[in-house]
């Protein structure tokens, strides 16, 4: 006969931690919230959408992401403009019940690999103008320059932090249930439906590199989370055809030349609302 209907694993009601990068923070979205000034965190981020979804008490919720942060920022304190943010993980108790995490693209160095990508894309195409030639995919060709992969090793470095990062979280809060919230997809699968937004700003074999890198990234998290007991919540699926070449009405991440006020290569609030409601179905299972 049929076994007994498992008993479903309540959803957490607070209190409840997020902790992250820009990704996670909202950077240059308004209102701007909360201290040092530096972290540019957004009143409408997706931990606050989160926690208003789920109708926690303001004394259940607290966000100490961080625009620049990389994963050493979350055990000790990181320097912005407007002052130091205390070490993310400090915010954690026994009594948390709910964390999310957003990290590891400022380890893998993503955006700068992004710029560095757009100058190699420069910097071949003068070389073919004085007839030295020019690669295909100048900055692929870059970060593997002496036969090693540098992203990987890159991403390979930063999942042992997410590691470390997840088994400390369990040791200081572990009661809480564990989020682990991936990026956005930045491009599309078809590098040509770029060149409306981008130009000839990266080559088109370079995006295909990009995207490849990501997706690397992304999983990288996946596999930390499963290991650490976590949950990966995968961003990347629902943000297909919403990346930064896709059209203003449609996209949840900016292009390197945003709207009025936003930041380049960074979620903008139609983005915070769609990461909001795949961790909201996530926690809620």
């Amino acid at each position: 006969g049929a076994g007994p209907t498992p008993t479903p694993t309540p959803t957490p009601t607070g209190p409840y931690v997020a902790l992250g990068d820009s990704y996670t923070a909202g950077l240059k979205i308004a209102p701007q919230v909360g201290e040092p000034r530096g972290c540019s965190r957004s009143g409408v981020n997706y931990p606050a959408l989160v926690a208003k979804g789920l109708d926690l008490a303001p004394g259940q919720f607290r966000d100490v992401s961080c625009s620049g942060a990389r994963t050493g920022d979350l055990t000790g304190p990181q320097q912005t403009d407007g002052g130091a943010n205390p070490a993310q993980l400090d915010a954690l108790t026994q009594a948390t019940r709910l964390v999310t995490l957003g990290i590891g693209g400022n380890d893998a160095g993503f955006m700068q690999v992004i710029t560095e990508c757009a100058k190699d894309t420069l910097v071949g195409a003068v070389k073919g103008l004085v007839g030295d030639g020019q690669a295909d995919a100048p900055c692929r060709t870059h970060y593997s320059s002496g036969g090693t992969d540098q992203l990987q090793a890159r991403v390979d470095a930063a999942g042992r932090q997410v590691g470390t990062v997840l088994q400390e979280i369990r040791r200081r809060s572990p009661q809480a249930r564990v989020y682990v919230v991936g990026y956005p997809e930045l491009l599309p699968g078809d590098p040509e439906s770029c060149r409306p937004t981008l130009g000839a700003t990266i080559a088109p074999a370079d995006l295909g590199f990009l995207v490849e890198k990501e997706r690397q990234l992304n999983g990288m998290l996946k596999q930390r989370a499963e290991a650490a007991g976590a949950v990966f919540v995968d961003i990347a699926g629902p943000s297909a055809g919403h990346d930064m070449c896709a059209g203003e009405d449609a996209r949840w991440v900016e292009p390197p030349f945003p709207a009025r006020g936003l930041a380049p290569v960074h979620p903008n609030a139609k983005g915070q609302e769609a990461v909001a409601a795949a961790v909201l179905k996530a926690v809620r299972g």
